[in-house]
């Protein structure tokens, strides 16, 4: 994906965009069900530059299996209560068996090792329920 996928960098919003694609803890990943309805859930991610945005998942999470009869996703951030501070990132995901498993994804460890200690006992027990990397390729970017 191209790095101009990204709203400028020199721009506010440009600014925001990556400010929260860096440290927000938790965005919204968005697949749509075989039914036709979106099927939004909370996630960690991690972002890497230009425009790819990781989320290691559980191996029975149904998300997988709509991604299997469609690729496109959104993810997004929370707003700020009052209908601004929107972004909104739209993209194709797929299953990504090449990347590491998360404890062995230094970038992921220094953001969420102490939340995967704490929701599994240890690193490699967190990686043995996540297992499973997905990767989205924005492809759009929209928000205020």
């Amino acid at each position: 994906m191209a790095s101009d996928v990204l709203p400028d960098p020199g721009s506010e919003f440009g600014k925001r965009v990556r400010a929260r694609l860096r440290d927000e803890q938790v965005i919204w990943f968005t697949t749509v069900g075989a039914d036709g309805t979106p099927q939004p859930n909370p996630v960690w991610f991690l972002w890497t530059d230009p425009a790819t945005v990781l989320i290691y998942n559980m191996s029975t999470a149904a998300r997988l299996a709509h991604l299997a009869t469609n690729p496109r996703v959104s993810l997004n951030f929370d707003g700020n209560g009052q209908g601004g501070d929107i972004v909104v990132l739209t993209g194709r995901a797929e299953v990504a068996p090449q990347l590491p498993a998360p404890h062995e994804n230094p970038d992921y460890v220094a953001k969420y090792g102490g939340g995967m200690t704490q929701v599994s006992g240890n690193l490699e027990a967190f990686s043995a329920v996540y297992s499973v990397p997905v990767t989205v390729q924005v492809e759009r970017v929209r928000g205020n």
